[in-house]
């Protein structure tokens, strides 16, 4: 499992992110921005107070967090498979 090591938040709800292996680089989140318990991104100063968690995660306090291998994903352009090899494995004997 990939960690965050660093996070800055940036304008439009993105974040530039580093991970654990050397990755860097930036996740939109734009579509989830104003959706459900991501409306709360809408307050002012919000978004921006993002930080790492002991876990590697991202959170907004301690109600709302997100993944690190989902943003992982969405920064390298990864598909599940290719972080984890084992559900290639489920998906052919399925």
């Amino acid at each position: 499992m990939k960690k965050i090591t660093a996070v800055t938040p940036l304008d439009g709800f993105r974040l530039q992110l580093q991970f654990s292996d050397g990755i860097e680089g930036i996740a939109d989140l734009s579509d989830l921005a104003g959706h459900g318990v991501f409306s709360t991104w809408n307050t002012p100063g919000l978004f921006a107070s993002v930080k790492v968690t002991e876990h590697g995660a991202v959170a907004w306090g301690y109600d709302l967090d997100l993944c690190p291998d989902t943003l992982y994903l969405r920064v390298t352009g990864k598909s599940p498979e290719d972080l984890f090899p084992s559900l290639q494995e489920k998906l052919a004997h399925a």
